[in-house]
């Protein structure tokens, strides 16, 4: 084996390692790393908290309602979550927080991307809350539902508490559904997975240099 060979086969070993998902990566540290901000731990023992809790609950159970009655059109169950997002933005103000869409880095709200929703509670604490929904049947399943990305004009601008609001759904009908159940979760326990990947834009893919051949699609009628 000659030297580019072997240098060739070193290149691909090590490109094969930067590939492999880094994993167990406490949430808490990544959100520290990407926006400069602490992921609050949610401790129950704090009176504060306990009535903050209660808060969440009559809003998940209040949101959820009227969500029920109204029901929910998505392709699928996991895709419901940004239509759930209104009913408990509304109970969340209706049980005495202040909630809406974040606030980013620079001033202006942003509604793609995680968190989903800043809640600012009597003590004028932040809590970011997340809403998620899914079906029975994948609840369990290990595909990736959560995930953040860097952004230069991030969503996070505050030491806070992040939450996640899950609602369990049923399909009534096509593309139609109803949420049968919900949970709170917090995040600050939360570990993950960093999946490294290749990627390249459109201004990277359409080029003079790589174009072979291309023409114009007429009507001759």
């Amino acid at each position: 084996m000659n030297n580019q060979e072997e240098y060739i086969q070193q290149l691909e070993q090590v490109i094969n390692k930067f590939l492999e998902p880094l994993k167990g990566i406490p949430f808490s540290v990544a959100i520290k790393a990407l926006t400069g901000f602490e992921v609050l731990a949610f401790d129950l023992s704090d009176e504060r908290n306990k009535k903050l809790l209660e808060q969440l609950k009559e809003a998940a159970q209040l949101g959820g309602k009227k969500a029920f009655k109204e029901g929910i059109v998505a392709d699928r169950a996991n895709e419901a979550g940004n239509r759930i997002e209104p009913f408990i933005i509304d109970a969340l103000n209706k049980v005495g927080l202040k909630a809406d869409q974040p606030i980013t880095k620079s001033g202006k709200k942003k509604a793609t991307g995680y968190p989903d929703i800043q809640i600012e509670d009597e003590w004028n604490r932040t809590i970011y809350l997340d809403c998620k929904t899914y079906n029975a049947r994948t609840k369990n399943q290990t595909f990736r539902t959560f995930y953040f990305s860097p952004s230069e004009n991030p969503k996070i601008t505050k030491d806070a508490f992040h939450l996640l609001m899950s609602f369990e759904l049923k399909q009534i009908r096509e593309k139609t559904f109803i949420p049968t159940f919900w949970g709170i979760y917090t995040l600050d326990k939360l570990k993950m997975q960093v999946k490294h990947e290749f990627n390249a834009s459109n201004k990277d893919l359409y080029t003079n240099e790589t174009l072979l051949a291309q023409g114009e699609i007429k009507n001759d009628q």
